[in-house]
């Protein structure tokens, strides 16, 4: 039954660590499945509120002109035109991307399986919107790169010469969606492109997305972009570092430094000064987004009630008010330290002073040495004075280019005394050193309360005559432009689907028609659990001790508890308490035994009297004498004797029957020896009744 648990436990244990393999890899794929489902599912009621306001507005314009019927059969028409276009065009894609894929699958055959599977089409606005690129026509025609140089650089690297162009993703690309690449690296790079029309900070909020991947990480640079300002001066073949802007947002890295920036420009309206303002950190680890290789969607969204929030593949990473959570605040302190206010010379900021009072004990010795030989120390035997702890090497040699004019006398290198190794030490032999019971150190005096304290010491407060109060930061300067103003020490960053609208649906809905592709082809092309576990230990070898103990943990356990024990058929075992019955038990099976007894002792004397009437007597008188003694000596006997006594009639008991068999299965004996037998063994069970 043991080995039967056993192998039902191993059973169990194993099927469990099958499922939990298996299960390791579907809720991986399962996850990002769902998200790029929640990620690009609509806004349906959002879209359907726009569409219904553009009907109507479409529907009163016919009413106006009073042609109803003849524009909508020239919408039905425009619209079959369209559907055709939409089909030839997405023909012409899928086309595009079988010969893309074909002219590339020697070196990136999983990324053509994939390409096949997804059918890309460039995304188009679902609402309003003030800026819109794709790159998907392979051109920058709308973008104007930098003439200019950096200030305060050196003359090699000042010029705004770094490269750009228009290039699919390395991995996981996607047939037919291209992107604007950062080529050079260790180089300044300046490309911008005017928006559809200014954006003004007034009661439309402000969502600014685009993608990003860092193709081949990154050591050093940023990733960000920038909203310039609605200024007369702004020159797109002049910009540079210094040109003015309003908001910078996007990830930058240096060295181990992970940051999303999110910066913009608030204008004093006392002085006209422009001053910059860093939102707080994010609340998550951003590391993964530099390292994965992956394209990730960067989202900020400002609301006309100056509170933010920062979105990394739509999901919030920060969130935070224009007036409470960016560095420096927005409006400044009411009352400042007097800066011609100046701390009294007799202040004292003292808390504790020296004891005046308290007096250096006279047996206080400040010379006395923290450590002294130890007294009780005794050299050991054996110890060789006379021999040094280090002897010059025999076997050395003098090189043959020593040169003793310019390298001095040759000596031989040191090494161990030989003679030191069997010995407890060697040379001059020193007690070894203990703390000085009689050391105290320097004397100081104990501190005490000081009488005069005054406290910290601390500038009066006047009132700020640079104080203001803006309570809407949202009202910054317009934006009209979008700029890449961007210094990297590696190269190959991909950005991508560029969108600036007053919609967070309209960003979602672009999102699931771009980036949502791009996050389905990676995932599908993400290598295994196995896989996956490998390349975390090539990075961090200390996973390897996880790894076996993980493994090897279970399979112990297996072992220990399933492995079929050895039968023994020779195992004896150890006599021990028997357990107790219930009393009722006991009663009963006495009654029965007393009743065998009675009938035994009664064939055995019959059969005595026959035979031997003169050993009768004597056993009779022998069972009188020992029930006598017996009754005497414990006449009320106590559990643990009581237990021993049952004990040992259960075991005469079943001697009692195993000489029955044993008499049966041999040869009939004599009946007067079974007589005699029969009579013994029923006077020695009524004495130990009696016992």
């Amino acid at each position: 039954m043991k080995l039967g648990r056993g192998w039902m436990w191993c059973a169990l244990l194993l099927s469990y660590l099958a499922v939990a393999a298996v299960a390791a890899q579907e809720p991986e794929m399962e996850a990002d499945v769902s998200d790029v489902k929640a990620d690009i599912s609509p806004n349906e009621d959002e879209i359907k509120v726009m569409m219904a306001d553009e009907e109507v507005e479409e529907v009163e314009e016919v009413e106006e002109v009073g042609e109803v019927e003849e524009v909508e059969e020239v919408e039905e028409e425009e619209e079959e035109e369209a559907r055709v276009e939409e089909e030839e065009e997405e023909f012409e894609v899928e086309s595009k991307g079988t010969e893309d894929s074909k002219g590339e699958a020697s070196k990136d055959g999983a990324d053509a399986n994939v390409s096949f599977q997804v059918t890309y089409k460039t995304p188009v606005p679902t609402g309003e919107v003030y800026f819109s690129e794709t790159f998907d026509d392979g051109t920058m025609d709308r973008w104007q790169l930098s003439k200019t140089v950096k200030e305060d650089a050196d003359d090699d690297i000042a010029k705004y010469d770094g490269k750009w162009a228009v290039e699919s993703l390395k991995e996981n690309k996607v047939p037919g969606d291209q992107g604007l690449v950062l080529k050079s690296r260790a180089k300044h790079h300046a490309i911008a492109a005017l928006l559809d029309k200014p954006f003004i900070f007034q009661d439309d909020p402000l969502v600014m997305q685009y993608e990003v991947n860092f193709q081949d990480g990154i050591d050093c640079g940023g990733a960000y972009i920038k909203l310039l300002s609605d200024t007369n001066s702004l020159d797109l073949e002049q910009f540079h570092d210094r040109t003015p802007y309003t908001i910078m947002f996007g990830p930058d890295k240096c060295g181990e430094d992970y940051k999303l920036h999110f910066i913009f420009r608030h204008q004093n309206p006392l002085n006209k000064d422009l001053e910059e303002k860093h939102a707080k950190r994010a609340d998550v680890d951003l590391k993964k987004f530099y390292t994965d290789k992956k394209t990730h969607l960067y989202t900020l969204l400002l609301n006309p009630d100056n509170s933010y929030e920062m979105f990394i593949d739509q999901s919030s990473v920060s969130r935070g008010s224009l007036l409470h959570d960016v560095v420096p605040p927005v409006n400044p302190a009411k009352e400042i330290d007097d800066p011609n206010d100046s701390k009294p010379e007799d202040w004292d900021e003292r808390a504790k002073i020296p004891d005046p009072e308290a007096v250096k004990p006279e047996d206080w010795d400040e010379d006395a040495p923290a450590k002294i030989e130890d007294p009780d120390a005794v050299k050991p035997e054996g110890w060789l004075d006379d021999e040094p702890e280090f002897v010059s090497d025999p076997n050395a040699e003098k090189p043959d280019d020593w040169d003793e004019e310019m390298d001095g006398e040759w000596e031989a290198p040191q090494i161990p005394n030989p003679a030191c190794e069997t010995a407890p030490g060697c040379g001059q032999w020193k007690p070894p050193m203990i703390n000085n019971p009689q050391y105290k150190g320097k004397w100081k005096a104990p501190l005490v309360d000081n009488p005069n304290y005054q406290g910290v010491w601390s500038p009066r407060k006047i009132d700020n005559p640079d104080y203001f109060e803006d309570l809407q930061p949202f009202r910054m300067m317009p934006v009209k432009a979008l700029g890449l103003e961007l210094w990297s020490m590696t190269s190959d960053i991909y950005f991508d689907n560029f969108i600036i609208t007053s919609h967070k649906e309209v960003a979602d809905r672009w999102a699931s028609d771009s980036w949502g592709l791009k996050k389905l082809v990676a995932s599908a092309n993400e290598p295994g659990v196995f896989a996956q576990l490998l390349m975390a230990a090539e990075e961090r070898p200390w996973l390897w001790v996880i790894y076996i103990l993980t493994v090897g943990l279970p399979i112990g356990l297996a072992v220990l508890f399933c492995w079929p024990k050895k039968a023994d058929d020779d195992y004896v075992y150890k006599k021990v308490d028997q357990p107790q019955a219930d009393v009722e038990d006991e009663e009963e099976e006495e009654e029965e035994e007393e009743a065998v007894a009675d009938k035994e002792e009664k064939t055995a004397e019959a059969t005595a009297t026959e035979s031997a009437p003169a050993a009768d007597a004597s056993e009779k008188a022998e069972e009188e004498d020992e029930g006598a003694e017996g009754g005497g000596d414990n006449p009320e006997g106590d559990d643990e004797e009581e237990e021993e006594d049952e004990e040992e009639e259960e075991e005469e008991g079943d001697e009692e029957s195993k000489a029955h068999e044993r008499t049966s299965e041999d040869e009939p004996k004599e009946s007067g020896d079974i007589s005699e037998d029969s009579h013994k063994q029923a006077v020695r069970k009524r004495r130990v009744r009696k016992d």
